[in-house]
């Protein structure tokens, strides 16, 4: 996604309307109260839809498949927020869901989602388990779902939640998902959905030789995008500027990482 000057200064102009959005829906959620009317699902998902047209020239997907989008709608988004934000569950916006950390945007979702090409075969690695909400839409489409969540304690809610809502072939790990979960490797795709400089090595060495990675690059407090990497050629391919909470544990600044520039 190399573009003139002119589509660089436009790409940066897009990441700062995207970021000042983010910024404000977050607060926005937080004030608005539980009495405000909700959303539909069938409204969510006409707003994933169209988001996918409008972003197409970037993403290269001008529609959500048939597929991810039932498995969004089987999945009841309200179950994975805090209760004072289920009057927004079927917005089209990320949410807050405790320990500095969010449940992605829909779209977002659907996007990350529809790029692994994920088979009722394969294995999904993901990397920030957050609430449970994207391994249960992951769920739906994979024959296993291993999720690692950093903090502890969401990990642990995440469980629980997806084991009472009946997820059974989600297996949640509370630990550093820098250095993914070797004891199910190798998977046919990973997802991580908190944003580093780097792609993990051990991400990479845990990824099916024709294995997808979907994950945000960039630096947390910085210019970020959304990034597809294909173990079979190496190559990454930029896909859309987003906002997302740092990924943490592992050393991020090792020698041995792979660097992408995500200028």
């Amino acid at each position: 996604m190399r573009g003139s000057p002119t589509r660089s200064r436009y790409r940066f102009g897009l990441w700062a309307a995207l970021l000042a959005a983010t910024v404000g829906l977050l607060v926005w959620a937080e004030q608005i109260p539980f009495t405000w009317e909700e959303a539909t699902m069938d409204t969510m998902i006409a707003e994933i839809e169209d988001d996918a047209r409008r972003t197409a020239d970037y993403t290269g997907v001008p529609e959500i498949s048939a597929a991810v989008l039932d498995a969004l709608r089987a999945t009841p988004r309200e179950r994975f927020v805090p209760r004072r934000s289920r009057s927004l569950a079927y917005e089209n916006l990320p949410l807050p869901i405790g320990h500095d950390q969010t449940i992605s945007q829909p779209f977002i979702v659907a996007l990350m989602t529809e790029m692994l090409e994920t088979r009722p075969n394969h294995r999904v690695l993901e990397i920030g388990t957050g609430s449970g909400y994207q391994a249960a839409v992951l769920a739906q489409l994979a024959s296993e779902v291993y999720s690692v969540e950093i903090v502890e304690a969401l990990a642990t809610s995440a469980m629980e939640r997806l084991l009472a809502l009946g997820y059974e072939n989600v297996h949640v790990l509370a630990g550093d998902g820098w250095q993914g979960w070797q004891e199910h490797a190798p998977y046919d795709s990973v997802i991580v959905t908190a944003v580093g400089e780097r792609i993990p090595p051990a991400l990479i060495e845990q990824l099916a030789e024709n294995g997808r990675l979907v994950m945000p690059l960039g630096p947390h407090d910085g210019f970020q995008e959304l990034v597809l990497y294909t173990k079979a050629d190496g190559q990454v391919r930029r896909l859309l500027p987003v906002r997302f909470v740092p990924l943490t544990g592992g050393d991020q600044a090792a020698s041995e990482g792979t660097d992408y520039d995500t200028r």
